[in-house]
């Protein structure tokens, strides 16, 4: 009786059916998936060119599940109000002529409670409630199959951003979908299948299916270097890499600033000699992420305490120009250089770009002082480092003015010049500094400018992820179709870090970290999951003992020599690398840690890059990144598989990723002990044999597989 219903429930949804799409993409049109558009509580503001650049071209709007009295278009904008008898998924369609283009809608699930303190408060459905949950299953030929859990009475399914009417779906004896893939895709040599379902109890995982000339993609080496979920980021911050040209080594002459705080050597023609010379290929990195190389002031600036140091410009992030490299770094024709060899080398580069802030001795600055913020607050204290309470006007110092990008000429002239770098540069995208400092405008802005002078008419990708701390619903409001396309996910790093080095804590909180995202950014999201970054200790220093996370570690980093302490600390760091490998998002390794580099806070998480002389433990370190690297790249299933987590307690964590009948099982041991971990597979597993990829002995009998992992260590399975 089920089977029926959910049957009659996708035929209703689907709306009336025709013999095929009759259409593909209009290559011009609009450009990636559009991204599904989280509702808020009460009103949505949606914005039609985030979807379709050019809005005018859009003929008209529906929302076929609601009523039209709860919505209003005015020119680009989209005002939607939320209703309680809204279904939790929705279509909103932007028909363009006789094509309508579908965005996915997602009702808000917040519900406004009473807080009683003396008595037992529930909000919501209970945490057991049976949300449904898909899978891929298998495909044949321009055919595919997705399993359905806890019977869904809605399931939209997607080819690129038409909703596939119901003809293209069938229901199967075994409760399976079948997906008829249209014949359009034959035309296109990249395009998706996307499924997500529904029940009254929540929104199930999404699915995102590849494929290659209207078939299931099948095979990774046919992915092309800019297809964002094959990416594996390397952050390569310039002056600390490599020193290709010591002609170009210039530290600030002041006795003030301390050699840790000033310019080191590394340069651009340093990044692409260990381009040339295989080192990132042979780590399994396919995108590059350069700190900054604008112009950045000649004098000392700022102030630390203990012991006393001023600091130079050498990270970048105080421009003093919007274009003019640094000749400290190198030069206009060394950066055309290094992006020509890493294209060559198969290698994206992204350009971390500072929006948020000038020095004060930029022209702009000193041209028009009102084009920034103000530096005192109306009860006249400084507005300094007021992170949240005044994230959008706060100065980062007071020689840092942060810019009004509020204002129209502002954000024009931030979003043009970066703009600029992409099309001087053949960049393929940017790591934007400060994201949560910067109004949505100017990200809204710039993303526009990006599709409709580079990404449409050149029909290439660009990448673009930020850097925002705070909670995932602050985080996901700078992500979506004419926003960001990710940002660096620091809450799960904060509890990795916590969950794999501390032997009080436990995986769950790692897990529950991993699957909030996952709710918030999508179940095949482009953030960043990093092993550090240049403001933090460097994990291995904490993994290790010889940084405590009860003190403070930027003047550690200051007052003592902080190696790694206790060896256990690569091992450790090696299943931090393993779990970003393998979840979904991005992988992003921060120099020097493919090799364990210790050091406090910033500037001592900064040290130069060392290549040579390296200890067994680091050679080690770097021999397991490569090889997770290759795995990650060389399945499937880690770059576009669905996540099911297989056990959880307190010192094992086991998750599977799967792509069809490729299945991925990554199983961790943080405890001190070897331990024998015994799993249960799920029954679409059934008969599938596997192969250990780091030597681990196991058996298995039946649906229950027990796998021999050694302390603070991992072991991946991968079916044959």
């Amino acid at each position: 009786m089920k089977r029926i219903y959910l049957f009659v429930i996708l035929i209703v949804l689907m709306g009336s059916c025709v013999s095929r799409l009759g259409h593909a993409p209009d290559q011009q049109l609009s450009t990636g998936l559009f991204t599904p558009v989280r509702l808020n509580p009460e009103t949505t503001l949606i914005f039609i060119s985030d979807f379709i650049p050019d809005h005018t071209r859009v003929d008209s709007v529906k929302i076929p599940a609601v009523g039209n009295d709860i919505w209003q278009r005015t020119g680009n904008e989209i005002e939607l109000l939320s209703s309680p008898e809204m279904p939790l998924l929705m279509e909103l369609q932007l028909w363009v002529g006789d094509d309508p283009y579908s965005v996915l809608l997602m009702k808000s699930q917040k519900q406004d409670a009473r807080i009683v303190f003396d008595s037992l408060l529930r909000v919501g459905q209970a945490g057991n409630t049976p949300v449904p949950a898909i899978y891929t299953d298998d495909f044949e030929g321009h055919e595919l199959d997705i399993q359905t859990q806890y019977n869904p009475d809605l399931v939209f399914v997607f080819w690129e951003n038409f909703r596939l009417p119901c003809n293209f779906l069938e229901l199967e004896d075994d409760g399976d979908i079948e997906i008829h893939i249209p014949a359009e895709a034959k035309t296109l040599k990249r395009s998706f299948i996307r499924a997500w379902a529904a029940n009254q109890y929540g929104v199930s995982n999404d699915l995102l299916i590849p494929l290659e000339y209207g078939k299931v993609l099948e095979d990774p080496a046919l992915m092309v270097r800019n297809e964002e979920h094959g990416m594996i980021l390397y952050n390569v911050f310039v002056d600390r890499f490599n020193n290709g040209d010591p002609g170009n080594d210039q530290p600030v002459d002041d006795p003030e600033i301390l050699p840790a705080a000033n310019y080191h050597g590394g340069d651009l023609r340093g990044v692409t000699h260990k381009i040339e010379d295989g080192y990132f290929t042979d780590l399994g990195i396919n995108t590059i992420w350069l700190s900054p190389v604008v112009l950045n002031p000649e004098g000392a600036f700022g102030y630390w305490p203990d012991p006393p140091s001023k600091f130079s410009g050498y990270h970048g992030y105080w421009p003093i120009s919007f274009t003019q490299i640094d000749y400290r770094f190198g030069t206009a024709d060394e950066l055309h250089e290094l992006v020509n060899v890493a294209h060559e080398n198969d290698l994206n580069v992204l350009l971390d770009i500072v929006a948020n802030h000038v020095h004060q001795e930029h022209p702009v600055y000193q041209q028009h002082p009102d084009w920034a913020t103000d530096l005192y607050l109306p009860d006249g204290t400084m507005n300094t480092e007021k992170w949240d309470e005044y994230r959008l006007t706060t100065w980062f110092d007071v020689f840092l003015p942060t810019l009004d990008l509020s204002k129209p000429v502002v954000y024009n002239m931030l979003s043009d010049s970066a703009v600029w770098w992409v099309k001087e540069y053949d960049l393929d995208g940017f790591r934007h500094d400060a994201t949560k400092h910067i109004p949505q405008i100017f990200w809204r802005t710039l993303t526009l400018k990006l599709k409709t002078g580079i990404a449409l008419p050149e029909q290439r990708n660009l990448y673009q992820i930020g850097e925002t701390y705070g909670s995932p619903e602050l985080i996901s409001s700078y992500l979506g179709s004419g926003m960001l396309d990710g940002q660096f996910d620091f809450n799960v790093y904060d509890e990795a870090l916590v969950s794999i080095i501390r032997p009080d804590e436990s995986f769950e909180r790692l897990n529950d970290a991993l699957l909030e995202s996952l709710d918030y950014y999508g179940s095949h999201n482009l953030m960043g999951y990093i092993t550090g970054n240049q403001d933090r200790g460097r994990f291995a220093s904490y993994a290790g003992g010889d940084l405590l996370f009860e003190e403070d570690s930027k003047l550690a980093g200051w007052t003592r020599d902080i190696g790694i302490g206790d060896p256990l600390a690569y091992d450790k760091l090696a299943m931090l690398i393993a779990f970003n490998m393998s979840i979904p998002g991005i992988p992003v390794i921060y120099y020097g840690d493919e090799i364990g580099m210790p050091g406090g806070n910033d500037p001592d998480s900064r040290r130069m890059m060392r290549f040579e002389s390296l200890a067994d433990e680091e050679k080690n370190l770097r021999k397991t990144v490569s090889e997770l690297a290759a795995l990650r790249t060389g399945n499937m299933a880690l770059m576009y598989g669905d996540l099911e987590v297989l056990a959880l307690s307190k010192d094992v964590y086991v998750i599977a990723r799967t792509y069809f009948e490729e299945i991925v099982i990554v199983v961790f041991n943080k405890s001190a002990e070897q331990k024998d971990i015994s799993f249960k597979l799920p029954g679409r597993f059934d008969e599938t044999e596997f192969k250990t990829q780091f030597g681990a002995d196991f058996s298995g009998n039946d649906d229950i597989i027990t796998l021999g992992v050694k302390g603070n260590n991992f072991e991946v399975l991968v079916s044959q």
